[in-house]
């Protein structure tokens, strides 16, 4: 499972082994707990890597070759590539901009995507410094 959590200024990737509907159940009880509102709902989730990423050209055929429904790559410009995800979106208010997205694929894309998405993480935090 793939676990996005959303900030002000930017959003955080982690691969987590538990299953997304144990996730989901654990933060709904929680939540119901706590007395803390929570939104649970089907949405979409995208975000941008850099197109000249070292392997980011075998992550595309490997979301081709596994036909999924939950993972999409678009080629924006010669710059950029796009990954829509479709998962569940878990927010404090139906409005939130902040939150946590949740979404479940094949262990071999999402570990994948990941180690793709670090690499375009460290990249960028290198060409900052």
């Amino acid at each position: 499972m793939l676990k996005l959590t959303y900030v002000e200024n930017g959003f955080k990737m982690e691969l987590l082994s538990q299953s997304l509907e144990d996730w989901v159940t654990v933060r709904v009880l929680l939540a119901l707990r706590s007395a803390t509102p929570l939104c649970v709902e089907p949405s979409t989730a995208s975000f941008l890597l850099p197109a000249d990423l070292p392997y980011l050209s075998n992550l595309s055929a490997l979301v081709r070759q596994e036909d999924s429904d939950v993972v999409e790559m678009a080629v924006c410009d010669e710059d950029y590539v796009e990954v829509s995800l479709y998962g569940t979106w878990l927010s404090s208010s139906p409005n939130s901009d902040e939150g946590v997205f949740v979404t479940a694929m094949s262990d071999r894309v999402e570990f994948f995507l990941f180690k793709v998405w670090q690499e375009a993480q460290t990249l960028a935090s290198v060409a900052r410094e």
